[in-house]
């Protein structure tokens, strides 16, 4: 009894007082205070002082809001930390800011001149092609990736050194247009990816820009076993701030089998996730498979067939189901709406309790919905793609507008009982921006409100990971992850939220990023 007492009134390693605490468990409170990087108390500031010892650190809030860690159920940090290594393309306004980029990012010492992260929709609908990166340079290789990852441009360079999947690559009278979609998009980032020193600078630096964000958990998208081990090697030196899941890609499922890896194997920072696996393609590059077609499938650059294609086909996908299910989580990337019907085919009768994952789930029909309530599946989703949703964007251009309200339902999925998890795919890596876009959807089946977003960024999150033990609110018995952000996004306009500061990020107890 005497060694009970004396946990319970051990003096707190550290307080932080003075704000608004927003458990997401029930009403506001005032401090919170953590021991050995776990919460052991959350209270009205004078409920937590007898805590405060001599040693104690106090962090004064200053009025500041503090809310349980994100946790970005979907990302690509090697890629986050290669656009500040390489010419960043996210918010280029035309194709000629492109290449101005690209020209600038030439003076790198690497053979490859790279670029990430354009979005042709915000210009004219033409993705760069291969005159216009043969601008940039007709001696080296330039190489241009769309924000989704399925569908890059190059230059005649790239195009002659390359073997690429003839399918794959988009071609106008005769000749390559420079633009090559899915396995060719593979070929090219396996050509470019970087060396062991490169994969730990890149990883370095994403998580850099995730702690900025207030992200303190990532559930990563793993296509290379050295993007695993430079994530172990962080761990293992002291340099990982981050938790981190690793969801290996399918190609890499024979190598998890043979290692004797399972889904929730590793310590407190690094764990193993699904194994990931693609039913189809992008909106952006028409390649997300549909049950009718494209409303632009006329365009001058689009090739192949005119609903899409598969990636993994719909009896591939059951074999699939089969060998993972009793053994590992699966997260499938499915985003068409033929897609995502298949997928619940392969899916919705498998083991409940092992949370499979259908990622992104963009086009969704009533009849899906239903059948997602029913399966037990996780809808791991991406609140920034309602960017796309507005008037004339993507959506709209791809699908037309009927369909384009149909994407990205997030008040109906919640409203039928679907596990809703929230991540960025990093287009762009940002909570508060993607709580932003759902707060503010232009259609209600699509709009949430702050507490539900929030939720989904943190405790949604948490639960796909199988982790709602340990993150996703602030509770006595949780580990001590928070963000804290300068103002309430309970208390500006649904417009200003992408704009609130992030404070401070804390893992287990510790400050990891403070912009104070």
């Amino acid at each position: 009894m005497p060694t009970a007492v004396m946990h319970v009134t051990a003096a707190a390693d550290r307080v932080f007082t003075n704000g608004t605490v927003r458990t997401l468990t029930g009403a506001p409170a005032g401090a919170v205070a953590v021991r050995g990087g776990g919460v052991v108390r959350v209270g009205q500031a004078s409920e937590i002082e007898f805590l405060v010892g001599i040693e104690t650190d106090v962090v004064d809030l200053d009025g500041r809001v503090l809310l349980p860690g994100f946790v970005d159920a979907h990302t690509h940090l090697p890629l986050v930390g290669r656009y500040a290594r390489h010419a960043d393309l996210r918010d280029a306004a035309d194709p000629e800011c492109c290449i101005a980029r690209l020209a600038d990012a030439a003076g790198a010492h690497e053979e490859w001149i790279l670029g990430f992260g354009y979005d042709e929709s915000t210009w004219d609908g033409q993705y760069l092609s291969r005159d216009e990166l043969d601008a940039v340079s007709d001696e080296r290789p330039v190489a241009a990736f769309r924000e989704d990852l399925h569908v890059a441009s190059l230059n005649g360079v790239a195009l002659d050194r390359l073997t690429l999947p003839a399918g794959d690559v988009r071609t106008d009278d005769g000749g390559s247009t420079g633009v090559v979609v899915e396995d060719a998009v593979t070929a090219v980032s396996d050509a470019v990816e970087p060396d062991r020193a490169g994969t730990r600078d890149r990883l370095l630096a994403g998580q850099e820009c995730a702690l900025e964000r207030g992200v303190t958990g990532v559930h990563d998208m793993v296509a290379r076993p050295a993007v695993a081990r430079a994530y172990r090697d962080l761990d293992r030196a002291g340099d990982l701030d981050l938790r981190v899941r690793l969801n290996y890609q399918h190609d890499l499922l024979d190598g998890v089998e043979t290692a004797g890896l399972a889904t929730n194997h590793g310590g407190e920072r690094v764990r193993m996730g699904a194994i990931k696996a693609f039913a189809d393609g992008s909106f952006g590059g028409r390649t997300a498979r549909l049950d009718d077609p494209y409303a632009d499938a006329e365009g001058s650059d689009a090739n192949g067939d005119a609903t899409g294609q598969w990636d993994t086909a719909p009896d591939d996908l059951r074999a699939f189901a089969e060998r993972v299910d009793g053994e590992f989580q699966a997260a499938v990337h499915a985003i068409g709406d033929a897609a995502i019907s298949a997928v619940l085919d392969a899916f919705e009768d498998r083991d409940a309790t092992a949370r499979h994952r259908v990622e992104h789930a963009e086009l969704l029909t009533d009849d899906a919905i239903e059948r997602l309530a029913d399966s037990g599946l996780v809808v791991s989703a991406q609140p920034n793609f309602l960017k796309w949703a507005r008037a004339g964007g993507l959506y709209e251009s791809r699908l037309g507008p009927e369909r384009a309200r149909t994407c990205d339902r997030f008040r109906d999925l919640l409203d039928a009982g679907v596990d809703l998890a929230f991540g960025s795919d990093c287009m762009p890596l940002g909570p508060l921006f993607g709580i932003q876009q759902a707060v503010t959807a232009p259609t209600e089946g699509q709009r949430l409100s702050v507490t539900e977003a929030v939720r989904a960024y943190t405790r949604g999150g948490a639960r796909a990971g199988f982790d709602e033990g340990r993150l996703g609110t602030v509770e006595a018995g949780k580990r001590a992850d928070f963000t804290v952000l300068d103002t309430s996004p309970w208390d500006v306009t649904d417009e200003a939220i992408a704009d609130i500061d992030v404070a401070m990020t804390v893992v287990d107890g510790d400050v990891v990023y403070d912009e104070r």
